[in-house]
């Protein structure tokens, strides 16, 4: 039985915990290239390369996002009302590697308009799972 939520929230958290791993890879490398100290990292990688800056803000876009979309799947599962976020978990977390990936290639004016428009649909999704979760947990009332 496949559990599209659950597939989404896990695969939300190995896509931010990819571009991680990828980070620390490079700056491994930098340091033990000598071109950069272990210590001379700043977490936005502001003294890297626009790539490594990139980078480092799709993984933060990622975190931040976390809480807020991980968090209605969560509460999903938990609840028991995956009926509600599962027929959208798929395009959800595709757009959310289409975004970090977009990110990853260009910040151009086009890239940011892309970037942002596979983020306006993740809100929208969000907005729709809150809307329905809420509905679907909230107390009917005496009676």
């Amino acid at each position: 039985m496949t559990h599209p939520s659950a597939i989404a929230l896990t695969g939300f958290i190995a896509w931010a915990l990819l571009l991680l791993v990828l980070m620390e890879i490079i700056r491994t490398q930098l340091v033990l290239r000598g071109k950069i100290p272990a210590n001379g990292f700043v977490p936005d990688n502001a003294n890297l390369s626009s790539f490594m800056q990139r980078l480092a803000r799709a993984h933060a876009n990622c975190v931040e996002g976390l809480p807020v979309f991980g968090g209605l799947l969560l509460v999903a599962i938990i609840t028991g009302h995956t009926s509600i976020t599962d027929s959208a978990a798929y395009l959800f977390l595709a757009c959310r590697v289409f975004q970090s990936l977009v990110h990853l290639a260009s910040v151009s004016a086009a890239a940011v308009t892309v970037r942002f428009s596979a983020f306006a649909v993740q809100m929208a999704i969000g907005v729709y799972w809150a809307a329905g979760l809420l509905a679907s947990v909230w107390p009917s009332g005496p009676g």
